[in-house]
């Protein structure tokens, strides 16, 4: 009754909390207009599109093979929030100030004049940028939004900065009013000068974008960012161009490397979330981006990289498949704001699909999917 209640008192919220139209057209991905050259049939794409819908609650999919959409899976022009997966996009927005000197990944938090209402101390304010952006920096405050490894939090002043991965959203958003002290620029501008316009975002409006505030717990916001499963597509496609786009590049190489040099390695992973060496999913993690280092053993994930997000929202880029695959998994509202529990789409049902559908060995029988 009381969950009822809080319902329908949102429910005028939750109508003006509509997503706006898109600011200008954009540019439309080309479509394959035929699968021969492309590893798959139309038996198997059917396959495929029955199983997620048999399967999964997943509300859109994008799957991009050699620059081109190879399928689509519901509405993907639809707006809705990508949770984690902001992490990896703020990842981009750094490389170029990083390059300019603008940005100082080794400057500490505390000669940027980060700090907190009941403050960091001494040994705190020595973490560095580098520290925040790979969840490294020792200081375990709370955020104001969730994603607070609980499980693996130390006590303040246990380690040193730079010395314990733990995953903190009080870093992530650390590193994002970092990024708007140093540049003085807005988070929500700067991917639509960065990302947005050049690539031809077909559903950004920036008037869609909302950071979370919370004082009481921390001064530092969450930039909550909402997109489309097409528009997130086109950040994987960057990242597989290596930065470039159409012609013109527009993240380095250098910071592309830079982004995917895993910081930290398999095992702490592995520890971290109780997974070990016979695992069949496994991950490295660098300056805000996923680091597949294993799935199933497979050679053709080799490379594979990924954004990865609360509910079923990722961006995946396998290299030595010329492929990128936008998936979203649309969190109710009630769900966000804790007042209903949701059937999201968790990462071992994800890489399992992957598995199962688009390794160069896999047939097109509907595998029946058994987490491990």
């Amino acid at each position: 009754m009381r969950n009822l209640l809080f319902a329908l008192l949102a429910l005028p919220l939750v109508m003006s909390c509509s997503p706006r139209a898109a600011q200008f057209k954009g540019s439309a991905f080309e479509k394959h207009t035929s699968l021969a050259k492309t590893g798959f049939t139309k038996e198997k794409l059917d396959s495929l599109n029955n199983f997620i819908k048999k399967n999964l609650t997943t509300t859109s999919m994008v799957v991009l093979k050699d620059g081109k959409i190879l399928f689509e899976y519901g509405d993907v022009t639809d707006i809705s929030f990508i949770a984690s997966c902001r992490k990896s996009i703020l990842s981009m927005l750094y490389g170029k100030y990083v390059e300019n000197g603008i940005i100082d990944l080794n400057e500490t938090i505390g000669e940027i004049g980060i700090d907190e209402d009941k403050g960091l101390t001494d040994a705190e304010k020595k973490a560095t940028v580098h520290d925040i952006i790979n969840s490294r920096s020792g200081v375990f405050l709370k955020p104001v939004n969730a994603g607070y490894d609980k499980k693996n939090i130390l006590k303040r002043g246990a380690v040193k900065p730079g010395e314990y991965f733990v995953y903190n959203n009080w870093d992530y958003n650390v590193a994002g009013s970092v990024f708007e002290m140093k540049t003085g620029k807005n988070i929500y501008k700067e991917m639509e000068e960065q990302l947005a316009i050049p690539l031809g975002f077909q559903n950004w409006n920036i008037k869609n974008q909302k950071k979370k505030y919370k004082k009481s717990k921390s001064r530092h916001p969450a930039y909550h960012m909402y997109l489309s499963a097409l528009d997130m597509a086109k950040i994987g496609q960057l990242m597989l161009n290596r930065g470039k786009w159409n012609g013109k590049q527009l993240i380095s190489e250098k910071w592309i490397d830079q982004m995917l040099t895993a910081v930290t390695p398999v095992d702490t992973v592995n520890k971290r979330y109780g997974r070990n060496k016979k695992s069949p999913f496994q991950f490295a993690y660098g300056n805000m981006w996923w680091l597949v280092d294993n799935i199933k053993q497979h050679p053709d994930f080799e490379g594979t990289y990924h954004a990865s997000g609360w509910g079923g929202q990722y961006i995946t880029i396998i290299p030595k498949l010329n492929m990128v695959i936008a998936h979203k998994h649309k969190v109710p509202k009630l769900v966000l704001w804790g007042l209903k529990r949701g059937n999201d789409v968790p990462y071992w049902q994800y890489w399992q699909l992957l598995y199962d559908f688009f390794r160069t060995d896999a047939n097109n029988a509907s595998t029946k999917q058994k987490r491990k």
